[in-house]
């Protein structure tokens, strides 16, 4: 019977200098090729959807922490933030210096610092740890080069925000927002403490996969999906076989079902050979 997996990208399908493992890839190729569906389920919008990434084959893409699904190039839902909700963002964000950048369909739109901040975390990363240089610029580089500078960030087509670590503590941030937005811790470790996240109230991975499996007549029987992040934690409690990675944050291995290995152990692939997906 044909089942449908939804995979996170940050922490589960890639490790935390953001490179897939080879197991990871083989194992959803597998698992597509036994019949079954395999869904992208992450908090990034498609321009954050590297060629590295597609390349290993989905058959649709939930984004920006539920608010987009795509299947077969028909687009099946899109939310986006209001602008008035991003002029305070963005006057907020500007105000008490921190850096983001707006996630939209068409691009992602930076503030005046941040692709110079990236570029900070990606140097020092290589060298903290020079025997992972190439792995971690092959997996961050491009978090860095998609970025457009110089743009209008008071927008109508923004899908989610990102901001990066700052001396401004994450509680003070979800405070300014919690009213209006999704706030959650980021899903990419590199960017820091205080940073996080801030997404359509009321929309995550989970009304998606709902929204999704009924428009595809699929039995939330048939369901599984994995991940690490806070993000995460909804989407593990709905479908029927939730499971956690073994790198994933302790709420959400509370959340689970099941806890796998880590990304870099053959997590993905070691749980779709234990529940016979592949």
């Amino acid at each position: 019977m044909r089942k449908i997996i939804f995979v996170d990208i940050d922490g589960t399908l890639v490790n935390e200098n953001g490179v897939i493992p080879e197991s990871a890839r083989r194992g959803i190729r597998n698992a597509r090729k036994n019949g079954h569906l395999v869904f992208i389920c992450t908090g990034r919008s498609k321009p954050e959807l590297f060629p590295e990434i597609l390349e290993v084959g989905f058959d649709g893409i939930i984004g920006a922490a539920g608010g987009y699904i795509e299947m077969e190039d028909e687009v099946l839902l899109h939310e986006r933030v209001k602008k008035e909700d991003v002029r305070h963002l963005v006057e907020f964000f500007d105000k008490h210096g921190v850096d983001f950048y707006l996630e939209s369909n068409g691009g992602l739109f930076a503030s005046g610092n941040c692709k110079k901040h990236i570029r900070a975390i990606i140097e020092k990363m290589m060298v903290e740890n020079p025997e992972a240089k190439e792995e971690i610029e092959k997996g961050l580089q491009p978090f860095h080069d998609v970025l457009i500078e110089g743009q209008d960030l008071i927008r109508e087509d923004v899908n989610k925000i990102s901001f990066l670590g700052s001396d401004l503590p994450f509680e003070a941030i979800k405070q300014e927002f919690e009213s209006k937005f999704m706030v959650i811790p980021s899903t990419v470790p590199a960017f820091g403490e205080n940073s996080g996240e801030l997404s359509v109230l009321g929309i995550h991975k989970a009304t998606a996969i709902e929204k999704l499996i009924q428009h595809l007549d699929i039995a939330k029987e048939n369901t599984y999906a994995y991940g690490d992040g806070i993000n995460d934690i909804e989407m593990l409690q709905f479908v029927q076989y939730g499971i956690a990675m073994g790198n994933a944050k302790e709420a959400v291995k509370n959340a689970a079902d099941d806890i796998t290995d880590t990304h870099d152990e053959d997590g993905i692939f070691n749980s779709f050979k234990k529940y016979e997906l592949i």
